[in-house]
């Protein structure tokens, strides 16, 4: 018997994928990802089929395995770029789960809910920075806010504690994942090279020098895992980015060297509109450069991009409570933006 057992909902995901990768390399766990849908090839765990929006079908996919000692909430409910998400149908489905998992709770020792910094409202305006994980919550509706209630009441009533993780733009070589920083900066390079025209900021001048931060995937994962295995993480959220900052006056002119363009000036325009034409464009990119045959938009959200670009405040979060806890892994960001878009080159989803 392992050890311990995990299971991810939403394994498939920007976070749960790695979180599961990262638990099926350690000895001593049995990892279970549940979802609707199987993932398609070879996974890091034994897939569960289960519609978070029907709690039966939780409960009997639970029923049906180990009982959990560790559980890693990643789920989502669909939701419209940059607007106000859905509370209810978020809440729901953590509390579908949350009622499976009580059904054998006797092995249950810690819940793990993955946040972001929209709990600051980041995506509303300038807040204050660099925020901290007890900072005032803004104006509701939030569905962060209500899940983590749920689930902190859940758990004052129970020998489980929980936890909560709150990223910022996660960042990974995830190519099936279009919403992701590093494949928009690419694929935007690579058409404006083509164009041959200057690499423009998407931006205002105000969003290109304020400070921003990123997370990476795979240390995301492992902070999570962290604070989720170790009592200093019982009961609290934390903040969990690089570790370090940039401004995007900074980076822009590198992402133009590494495509061989010149770099160019903050222009307000939005890609979503402006790129809208380019799949030709594109494809002459795949067929010359003997690319994955991909279509543009399902490499890269053009809606997404315009959601990071359009900021004109300090992205900052405090992850003093983190090292705290005693993870003090980080990233250098500029290297992970640069190697990350180099797995794209190599994986041929992106030209050189």
């Amino acid at each position: 018997m392992p050890d311990q057992v995990a299971l991810v909902i939403g394994p498939t995901g920007a976070t749960g994928g790695p979180i599961a990768a990262a638990l099926g390399r350690r000895p001593g766990w049995r990892v279970y990802g549940m979802s609707r849908t199987a993932p398609s090839g070879e996974a890091p765990f034994t897939h569960v089929v289960a519609d978070l929006t029907d709690p039966a079908s939780c409960r009997r996919a639970l029923a049906a395995i180990e009982p959990v000692t560790h559980a890693f909430f990643a789920a989502r409910a669909p939701f419209r770029e940059g607007g106000v998400e859905d509370v209810e149908g978020n809440v729901a489905m953590l509390a579908a789960t949350l009622d499976a998992l009580a059904l054998r709770s006797d092995a249950l020792e810690h819940v793990h809910l993955l946040q972001g910094t929209k709990w600051y409202g980041m995506h509303l305006g300038p807040y204050s920075t660099p925020s901290r994980e007890d900072d005032p919550r803004h104006l509701p509706p939030n569905f962060y806010y209500d899940q983590q209630d749920l689930l902190s009441a859940r758990a004052a009533g129970a020998r489980w504690n929980w936890s909560a993780s709150r990223p910022s733009y996660i960042c990974d070589f995830a190519p099936h994942r279009p919403r992701n920083l590093i494949t928009v900066l690419g694929a935007y390079a690579s058409v404006c090279r083509e164009l041959h025209v200057p690499l423009d900021f998407p931006g205002s001048a105000a969003g290109y020098s304020v400070l921003s931060e990123l997370s990476d995937a795979n240390c995301l994962a492992e902070a999570i895992i962290h604070v989720a295995t170790h009592e200093a993480g019982k009961n609290a959220a934390f903040n969990v980015t690089n570790g370090d900052s940039f401004r995007w006056c900074r980076v822009w002119p590198l992402l133009a060297q590494w495509f061989g363009i010149p770099c160019g000036v903050p222009r307000r325009i939005k890609l979503a509109k402006w790129m809208a034409d380019k799949g030709p464009v594109w494809d002459r990119i795949v067929g010359r450069h003997g690319l994955e045959p991909r279509s543009l938009e399902s490499l890269a959200s053009w809606e997404f991009a315009d959601f990071v670009f359009e900021k004109e405040w300090d992205l900052l979060t405090d992850n003093g409570r983190l090292r705290r806890a005693g993870f003090n892994a980080c990233v250098d960001t500029i290297a992970m933006i640069r190697d990350q878009l180099n797995r794209y080159r190599d994986a041929k989803l992106l030209p050189r």
